[in-house]
């Protein structure tokens, strides 16, 4: 019996079905070059979405951690209440602390992600421009 060659490809399937058609002056192979351009500027988009993610998960990890260690550097730095000013002037002074790093945090965070969501949609905007001179390109040589 003989061997059956192994399965097409979709991108093979295509080449031929636009090759058996025999349409004038339909370059498939640009058509999927085209696609093929596509298809990796998305997925590059992606993997930059995906690093800014994990670069905003990483650095709020890092923040909650920090805060964790303030928070417990601040209990053990308690004594026992004497002076009830001295107490409240804690108590204020790490409330204050507290809202500034949160406010600091959340400007870093927002920064992170305004930058990953920037890259991404850069890199689509970059293909979308090269594609329409591409298509520029195809109506010219008609």
């Amino acid at each position: 019996m003989a061997k059956q060659p192994e399965s097409d490809s979709f991108l093979d399937m295509f080449s031929r079905f636009g090759r058996d058609l025999k349409l004038p002056n339909v370059d498939v192979q640009a058509i999927l070059d085209h696609h093929r351009k596509n298809l990796e500027a998305l997925e590059k988009s992606a993997r930059a979405g995906a690093a800014g993610a994990s670069s905003v998960l990483a650095r709020q990890h890092e923040m909650v951690q920090s805060a964790i260690n303030e928070v417990t550097r601040m209990a053990q730095s308690y004594q026992t209440p004497g002076n009830p000013q001295d107490l409240m002037s804690k108590q204020a002074e790490f409330a204050r602390k507290s809202f500034e790093t949160t406010l600091k945090n959340a400007s870093e965070v927002a920064d992170l992600v305004r930058k990953s969501s920037t890259e991404s949609v850069e890199i689509l905007r970059d293909r979308i421009r090269d594609a329409m001179a591409e298509i520029r390109a195809g109506y010219e040589k008609k």
